[in-house]
């Protein structure tokens, strides 16, 4: 072999350690690349996971909670409803009973609402007709005992049921609509424990 070979021999080794070299030098930058970027992908995914899941529970509590209030505010609207039925046939109740037991009834509420002074009770066109024939003279021996009189109007007042009691320019509605309608919290809480426990 001549010196000529020789050197272009060497040329070409160096060459090929060179090139070897160089691909070797590439392959590990490329390497070292790719796991740099699949490492930072990898953080990527598992932040993305991390928010996505934590979002996803909370939208899943907010959607739970969300659910629950609707549920309880469709309960309680259906346990008023249930209650104002239970007043109203209540109040159809006490409209329907015998006269007897109606005007015993009147005459109770009657009681606790006389007050001192002369005063006068105003009845519906229905009541007012089928009044007991005594009654007036009930209604003021209830009075009596607290230093009152009562008279019955002749004119009928504009109510179904029950009475207006009127002292002077005073005068308090107490047809069962009314009186209901004045304690309806009461009324409500009494039906919601009877109802509901």
């Amino acid at each position: 072999m001549s010196g000529l070979d020789e050197i272009l021999n060497l040329i070409e080794t160096q060459q090929k350690q060179t090139e070897d070299s160089l691909i070797k030098a590439a392959v590990n930058k490329a390497n070292a690349i790719k796991a740099d970027g699949d490492k930072k992908a990898q953080k990527a995914y598992d932040d993305f996971m991390t928010k996505s899941t934590a979002q996803a529970e909370k939208d899943y509590e907010n959607s739970c909670n969300s659910v629950e209030a609707t549920m309880k505010r469709r309960l309680l609207a259906c346990k008023v409803e249930l209650i104002d039925q239970a007043v109203e046939k209540t109040v159809s109740k006490l409209k329907g009973l015998p006269d007897k037991e109606y005007f015993e009834l009147i005459t109770k509420l009657t009681e606790s609402h006389i007050q001192p002074g002369k005063g006068i009770i105003s009845f519906g066109s229905k009541d007012l007709s089928r009044l007991p024939a005594d009654f007036e003279s009930r209604l003021n021996e209830l009075a009596k005992k607290k230093a009152g009189e009562v008279a019955i109007s002749k004119e009928p007042a504009d109510i179904d049921d029950g009475f207006i009691l009127t002292y002077g320019l005073i005068s308090e509605n107490c047809s069962f609509r009314s009186i209901i309608e004045s304690e309806k919290e009461a009324v409500r809480d009494t039906a919601a424990r009877v109802l509901f426990g």
